[in-house]
């Protein structure tokens, strides 16, 4: 796993070299801004803490670990953000690791703001996504390769294995967004016959889904 670790901040650095600082700096001609968490988020980032309260810590996660389990698609995500990891503010830069179950699947999903970069760890993957009109691009991934998928568009990776797999990507954005499309359909009270009118579903398979993802109606 330590040239996997190795890799992995290969690239991230790569991958943050490319986005220019926006943000003006408070710290003299230091080109960075760590987020002052007791301030509202706006699309430029949070405020300067003031230099004084700055410390280490500011640029240190250290709980880039198995993480929070998210049901029922068996997969545990673990995301480091401007909210964990407020040395990231105004950076354009985000990180995640997610691991993967057997069978289990980081179902449809896109992020708005963000362009992604998906590092294979460990375990074997499916991935791909779609875009108009009707391109799909799916691919067998293994540990060493790299995905990426660009911002706005719908991607899926499924565990094509038969051990938990592990992978890490990051994000052009230092706090990325996750839409689920079974969350924005079944997850909310929208009528069952307006769901089912606008997707062709059964009544039954979205009552079922619906059930499944706390949603109601």
């Amino acid at each position: 796993m330590k040239m996997n670790a190795i890799i992995l901040l290969l690239f991230i650095a790569l991958f943050s070299s490319s986005y220019t600082f926006q943000l003006v700096s408070c710290y003299g001609d230091s080109d960075f801004c760590v987020a002052n968490l007791l301030t509202p988020y706006t699309s430029s980032g949070y405020e300067c803490k003031p230099p004084k309260d700055v410390t280490v810590d500011d640029f240190v996660f250290s709980g880039f670990v198995s993480g929070k389990p998210i049901d029922p698609f068996n997969i545990r995500l673990t995301v480091a953000s401007v909210n964990n990891l407020p040395g990231l503010n105004g950076l354009d830069i985000s990180a995640a690791r997610v691991d993967v179950g057997v069978n289990g699947t980081i179902a449809m999903h896109f992020h708005p703001h963000a362009s992604e970069l998906f590092i294979m760890v460990q375990g074997q993957l499916k991935a791909g996504f779609v875009t108009p009109p009707n391109l799909v691009f799916v691919k067998d991934i293994k540990p060493g390769d790299v995905m990426v998928f660009p911002e706005g568009v719908v991607h899926f990776v499924v565990n094509s294995g038969d051990t938990v797999a592990v992978a890490f990507a990051t994000y052009t954005t230092s706090n990325p967004s996750f839409h689920f499309l079974d969350h924005l359909l079944f997850a909310n009270d929208l009528p069952t016959s307006i769901i089912s009118q606008s997707t062709f579903l059964d009544f039954s398979q979205i009552i079922k889904l619906k059930a499944l993802f706390g949603g109601s109606g």
